[in-house]
């Protein structure tokens, strides 16, 4: 039986700009552009997918125009969607990419982090076997205290610290709480994440560093793997393909995933 991966938080209309050149000024840039379902949870169910486990999707989303291909475009992945449905309010992020290989997101969340608690139905997380909770869902009010509640139903759970911005948005002693009483057993973050947050009591620490690879402590010590070879063409999603190689399979596919992500356009497989 495959084992059940389930995410907890956005589903956005992911908008991919990788620009030719610098941003003109009150004139054109070109460059290249891709639309299509996006938000850390709803990246990493896909990876998961495409991986060869089963994803499950949980969270609050619209039944707008946007917000129905969004979730046609999951299915079409072989995601199961959960949780709760209102007519309007998809979100929106707008990821820009410049030659020099910087990178910066622009984000609208939409109806995702209005997801409450008192309608989370435990029927949505049976059969879980590991929870992924993006950082993002855990610095915002209700999602938060969802989150809460949804980890304290299942067996395993993991967490991506996600954005340093998101951080201090919470505040770092706030989100430091909120990781210690998720308590999970894996913890992702890259480089500038993991410094920010600091030391973690977690069973197993995982440090990505780009074409660096990444670093994993756990019970066997901390040990440094590199970066499988790539083409790169968009580094968006990178992390979020990581996260589903490593629930799946460990670091190995967390390594490969990651390279096939950065090897086309979008973050999704």
């Amino acid at each position: 039986m495959r084992r059940v991966i389930c995410t907890l938080g956005d589903l956005l209309l992911d908008v991919i700009v990788r620009l030719d050149g610098p941003i003109a000024r009150d004139t054109d840039t070109y460059g290249r552009t891709r639309v299509g379902a996006g938000g850390q949870a709803a990246n990493v169910a896909a990876w998961v997918a495409a991986l060869g486990g089963r994803a499950r999707f949980l969270g609050k989303r619209a039944r707008d125009p946007a917000g129905r291909i969004l979730a046609e475009e999951l299915r079409a992945h072989g995601v199961e969607l959960a949780g709760p449905e209102v007519e309007t309010g998809t979100g929106t992020v707008v990821s820009v990419a410049t030659p020099d290989g910087a990178r910066t997101m622009l984000s609208d969340r939409g109806v995702s982090t209005d997801f409450g608690p008192e309608v989370l139905d435990p029927a949505w997380l049976a059969g879980c076997d590991w929870l992924h909770v993006p950082g993002y869902s855990l610095v915002r009010s209700p999602l938060r205290e969802t989150a809460l509640a949804a980890a304290a139903r299942v067996p395993r759970v993991s967490v991506d610290l996600s954005s340093t911005a998101a951080i201090e948005e919470a505040g770092l002693g706030p989100f430091r709480e909120t990781l210690a009483a998720l308590r999970p057993r894996l913890v992702l973050a890259n480089e500038a994440e993991a410094a920010l947050v600091g030391g973690l009591d977690v069973e197993t620490l995982v440090v990505k560093r780009g074409a660096r690879g990444c670093v994993v402590t756990d019970g066997r010590g901390t040990r440094e793997l590199p970066a499988a070879a790539a083409d790169v063409v968009d580094s968006t999603g990178a992390g979020d393909a990581f996260a589903a190689g490593f629930l799946l399979g460990g670091p190995e596919l967390a390594l490969d995933a990651a390279a096939r992500c950065v090897a086309k356009m979008g973050a999704g497989p």
